[in-house]
């Protein structure tokens, strides 16, 4: 039997085979969160993270990212980090979001977000 977490890994890998954009946001989650699970050292960790998102093109927080995220903040309650990951998105013109913390299925202008685990 094929554990939650392998199925996770793969349904994950698979996604970054298209080369997805990522929000700056959504990396320095990462690095706390798998400073906190994995026994590496920071350095690992980094190199780790720019191995994985080697050919993803990343979206760094800007003004006026901050501020869509602002406003988004105000119009659906999102979480301050959730809002800067939404508006990176909105940003940078893409048309699906992925995440497995945010309400699936619930569209945003032309963004949809997807829960690639459900």
């Amino acid at each position: 039997m094929i554990s939650r977490i392998k199925v996770k890994r793969a349904i994950a890998e698979n996604i970054l085979v298209n080369d997805p954009k990522v929000s700056s946001q959504v990396i320095s989650e990462y690095i706390n969160v798998t400073r906190r699970l994995l026994d590496l050292s920071k350095a690992d960790i980094l190199i780790q993270c720019a191995e994985l998102l080697d050919k993803c093109e990343i979206i760094p927080v800007s003004q006026s990212i901050l501020l869509l995220a602002a406003s988004l903040s105000r119009k659906y309650d999102f979480q301050i980090f959730d809002s800067i990951i939404v508006a990176a998105a909105m940003e940078s013109d893409s048309s699906i979001l992925y995440s497995e913390d945010m309400q699936h299925g619930l569209t945003i202008n032309k963004i949809t977000i997807i829960n690639p685990f459900v």
